[in-house]
């Protein structure tokens, strides 16, 4: 991508499973944006369409539109269902075609991926992820996901990376049984927003910073941290999400987990060069929407 790339107007959609973000910019300029409900595709999808529409006629035609989604998606451009949401456990939104459906509205190129790698090339780009070769950019909200860039590409394979879904150890005499429909006490399932709202019996925003709950949290996302660590060798592991951003404390209790569980074995890497390692995105909560503006110039 070149600096002229960016002076060209493009959309974004971040596509959340409770709300969804679009924007209007140049580069990481944001002329406009705009936050609705996700509800039902047919409703949500032409929303999100009427918005840009609104937005043309008082910016201009945009050059691309890029979204970035909730999962998991197909990114496998010779399988029939490239551009889609597959099989979230959001109700009514599988086997949703997103790519499709701006394609045809708006004949422009669509750039596509999940929301976490969105976020992950925005860091990469213009965020606190820049230089890193190899980056890794974990959301911690309704749901848990991680993107895995590699020289600023995300990671596809058989579909995306879906740390969200990882077996951890689970913390010393925590019985919770998870919340993931599929998996139960996957991470996700354990350390996301409705997992926090179902162990306490109230919002995760109304639960306080010395409740028990979050030795578990810390404990659990630890173990994953250090899983990623040893497996991919990150030089910088970004945590966005709701959860997290409101308790940026809960960073120097996870790079100190983290550390007693590596055990001295990644030679120099303990919880003070963690904090370099490990920690908040630069963009902060424009990561997201940012992430959907990286894509559309990506396309």
């Amino acid at each position: 991508m070149t600096i002229m790339d960016e002076n060209r107007l493009v959309a974004g959609i971040e596509l959340g499973g409770t709300k969804a973000i679009a924007l209007v910019a140049r580069g990481r300029d944001v002329l406009a944006s705009a936050r609705l409900p996700t509800e039902s595709p047919a409703t949500t999808l032409a929303a999100l369409g009427d918005q840009i529409d609104a937005w043309q006629t008082e910016h201009g035609r945009v050059a691309a539109i890029g979204i970035a989604s909730f999962g998991p998606v197909g990114l496998d451009r010779t399988r029939p269902d490239y551009g889609w949401i597959t099989s979230t456990p959001k109700p009514g939104w599988q086997q949703v075609d997103l790519v499709g459906h701006f394609a045809e509205r708006f004949g422009v190129p669509i750039g596509f991926d999940t929301d976490v790698a969105g976020a992950a090339i925005a860091e990469h780009r213009w965020g606190a992820g820049q230089g890193d070769r190899l980056l890794v950019y974990m959301t911690i909200g309704t749901g848990v996901g991680g993107g895995v860039l590699v020289d600023g590409k995300p990671i596809h394979g058989l579909i995306h990376p879906e740390l969200g879904h990882i077996r951890v150890r689970r913390a010393p005499g925590d019985r919770f049984a998870g919340v993931c429909p599929f998996h139960g006490d996957c991470l996700e399932g354990l350390v996301s927003g409705p997992a926090i709202a179902a162990r306490t019996g109230m919002p995760g925003d109304r639960v306080g910073d010395d409740d028990q709950v979050w030795d578990e949290v810390v404990a659990e996302m630890a173990e994953a941290i250090a899983v990623l660590m040893l497996t991919l060798s990150p030089q910088r592991i970004l945590i966005g999400g709701g959860v997290f951003q409101k308790r940026e404390r809960l960073f120097d209790r996870l790079r100190a987990r983290t550390a007693d569980l590596l055990g001295g074995y990644l030679a120099g890497i303990g919880a003070a060069e963690l904090a370099d390692i490990v920690g908040p995105p630069g963009l902060g909560a424009m990561a997201g929407p940012l992430g959907a503006v990286a894509l559309a110039y990506r396309a």
